[in-house]
């Protein structure tokens, strides 16, 4: 799977699970969704992404 789908699949996954968590468990869980948000629209500009530097570090690794 390419780097940019892994991404993807991380950041719908933990908005679901935040999401999810903020249903059940506490309302301060949006929180965690609005960091993923934030993150995902600033490597739309800054082209910065802290989840694909650590992947292609695992990626080297293997």
């Amino acid at each position: 799977m390419k780097i940019e789908n892994q991404i993807r699949a991380f950041a719908g996954t933990f908005i679901l699970l935040s999401l999810v968590m903020a249903h059940f468990h506490s309302p301060n869980w949006y929180y965690f969704t609005a960091f993923v948000g934030v993150n995902l629209l600033q490597s739309a500009f800054t082209k910065f992404c802290p989840l694909e530097t650590i992947l292609c570090k695992i990626q080297k690794k293997s």
